[in-house]
């Protein structure tokens, strides 16, 4: 099983963390300290800030189609944002920042749909089998959540039309929608770099292990498929999995079958169970995006080593 971690070309999404570690640290030396330490990240700040701006401003003048490309870069939307220099309004980010998550949504037959933001609040829909899908709450927390809050930090909050309708209303806080997965998670997840994942051919099953959790990955076509190596049968690991053709299918039409006790499930649907009771419980999916060229998985936060 290969290991995969959480440095590397990601360094950079943790900086917020160290810099406040280090302001911290620096309150040691008492009120003063800290306040000459806070100054000075205000004064880098905006020596940097101003450079950007000067930046935007000559390239703007040659290049519009520039300006997008950095604005879509992840690491230089971060430092524009933080100075108050994206070029792009709020909509337009979160309507960028969704579809860069509908490769994986597709990938399980569904889609999600911007219906505006409206005083800091986001109101999505999600369609396809999205709506009833095991895995929506896991996949909302972890790439949409992620993604929306990343492209639009002054965003407060996210509502979900059309999925499971509360008495007397057809939206859903997101608080509450993922509650179920909060009982069993604490915090946030973590996108983990796994570029040797890329090296998976169609047809392929493999084990991998992510800042600390043991993943299985299998690929089916172009589109990759991410578990816990847990088997929702018999709790026991995935390790030899083997993707088999489902009797009377289609070519492409794999089912994921468990080395110890056999059991069926389906990739492409979330890992629902295919033999047996249809309401057993299914594998843990684990979103798969590609984020800056490089393949990465959402693991929750309580399972980062």
């Amino acid at each position: 099983m290969e290991e995969a971690g959480v440095d590397g070309p990601d360094r950079w999404r943790t900086a917020g963390e160290r810099i406040d570690a280090l302001l911290d640290a620096s309150s040691a030396g008492g009120a003063v300290a800290r306040e000459r330490a806070e100054q000075l990240v205000r004064e880098v700040v905006e020596l940097y800030g101003a450079g950007l701006e000067r930046v935007l401003e000559i390239v703007g003048e040659q290049d519009r189609a520039l300006v997008d490309r950095l604005a879509a870069d992840e690491l230089v939307a971060s430092l524009l944002l933080v100075n108050g220099l994206h070029p792009h309004d709020v909509e337009t980010r979160v309507a960028t920042a969704l579809d860069s998550v509908r490769p994986y949504l597709g990938s399980h037959g569904g889609d999600v749909e911007l219906l505006g933001v409206t005083d800091g609040v986001v109101q999505l829909r999600l369609t396809g089998s999205c709506q009833s899908c095991p895995s929506s709450a896991v996949t909302l927390e972890l790439a949409v959540k992620d993604a929306v809050y990343s492209a639009a930090p002054e965003t407060v909050d996210i509502e979900v039309v059309g999925a499971k309708p509360e008495a007397g209303s057809g939206l859903i806080a997101t608080e509450s929608l993922f509650s179920h997965v909060h009982a069993h998670e604490s915090g946030t997840g973590t996108w983990v770099s796994a570029p040797d994942i890329a090296d998976l051919a169609s047809g392929e099953v493999g084990g991998f292990s992510l800042a600390g959790l043991p993943v299985l990955v299998c690929r089916i076509g172009e589109q990759l498929f991410a578990f816990r190596d847990r088997c929702a049968a018999c709790t026991n690991s995935l390790a030899g999995a083997t993707l088999q053709r489902r009797a009377g299918g289609k070519v492409g039409d794999a089912v994921l079958r468990c080395p110890t006790c056999r059991a069926h499930f389906d990739p492409r649907g979330a890992g629902k169970r295919l033999d047996g009771d249809p309401e057993a419980e299914p594998l843990a999916p684990l979103p798969v995006l590609v984020r800056d060229g490089v393949i990465s998985v959402a693991v929750p936060a309580a399972e980062v080593a």
